[in-house]
């Protein structure tokens, strides 16, 4: 009698050439830093602290020392940025990271829970230098021609016709409900209806011939990014290719001070969410006021560059095993 099992999620998602190929990519990858001779760092994934940012969700982990010990909470990392920041605090110099990151309710076309995050920060650079860097890398793995450049105010005025770093709350409502996006909800923030008017109004149309690259985004939406001169826009970046977000990049905030406020500022709207707050990573905060070098950092998705690539329509066509397989 056989005892064969009929389940056959054992098997990979991805076929063996895809996965052959996509270790080419991966070591074009690193050649690509090689030949720039910036370091490869690992950093760990499993924090006690994780972002503030009430648009993230972390997943928890449960660590116990030792096996009669106290539990703590830990949190699996969406990013390795702290950490690397901590190593450029450090001295490391230019810096770069190909590791696993983790989401909550992250599980679609373009999204899986735990994904493949390609990070680096280069030393000296500003954000737009950093820009052109991740043109040459994209013209290597995707053999695109050079991407176009446009900042976020020009990029409403020219799709939308409005200027998003002057338009009323009245004006952005009616023009998302002149693009069909109706919600029920009571939405008193700018950058929300930016945010709903950017992905489903501009985004899809991104990059269709070539990479976009999207830079000096309103103040209200620098993250971890220094505020430009104009003291209305700040030293940020995101890549589209092909409808999708690709990459977000950052000339990097130096001021511990400001770091501690924007965090404390996100978990005071995560408490307004209804949301848990989150523990503040005080050995980055710590780093920071050590002393971070002049430096701007980009965090890419590997599987959708992959998935570019080679043609796939899914994410899940280029990972050995996605989260329906584990």
């Amino acid at each position: 009698m056989s005892h064969a099992p009929k389940n056959k999620l054992w098997q990979p998602a991805a076929s063996l050439n895809t996965l052959h190929l996509r270790a080419d990519i991966l070591s074009n990858i690193r050649a690509f830093f090689s030949a720039r001779h910036i370091m490869e760092v690992d950093t760990p994934l499993m924090c006690r602290s994780s972002v503030t940012d009430p648009y993230i969700d972390s997943i928890p982990t449960i660590y116990q020392a030792h096996p009669d010990g106290d539990t703590e909470r830990f949190y699996l990392q969406t990013s390795p940025e702290y950490a690397m920041k901590r190593l450029l605090a450090a001295c490391s110099g230019s810096i770069f990271q190909l590791c696993k990151a983790f989401r909550q309710a992250e599980n679609g076309r373009l999204h899986n829970p735990e994904f493949t995050m390609l990070e680096w920060y280069r030393t000296g650079f500003n954000h737009l230098q950093l820009m052109n860097e991740v043109d040459e890398l994209l013209r290597l793995i995707l053999h695109t021609t050079s991407g176009y450049q446009i900042t976020y105010q020009q990029l409403f005025q020219t799709f939308l016709g409005i200027d998003p770093l002057n338009v009323t709350l009245d004006a952005l409502q009616a023009c998302a409900g002149n693009n069909n996006i109706n919600i029920d909800a009571d939405i008193t923030d700018h950058d929300t209806w930016l945010n709903l008017l950017l992905t489903h109004c501009i985004e899809p149309k991104l990059g269709m011939d070539r990479p976009t690259f999207i830079y000096d985004f309103p103040i209200s939406q620098a993250a971890l990014a220094r505020i430009n001169s104009d003291n209305k826009t700040a030293a940020r970046f995101e890549v589209y290719y092909q409808g999708m977000e690709l990459a977000n990049g950052f000339h990097e905030l130096q001021n511990a001070d400001e770091q501690r406020r924007r965090f404390e500022k996100n978990n005071t709207a995560r408490i307004a969410a209804e949301l848990a707050p989150m523990p503040l990573d005080e050995l980055f905060l710590s780093a920071l006021h050590a002393g971070l070098p002049n430096c701007s950092g980009v965090a890419l998705g590997v599987d959708r560059l992959v998935m570019l690539a080679l043609g796939k329509s899914t994410i899940h066509d280029v990972m050995s095993f996605d989260v329906s397989r584990v």
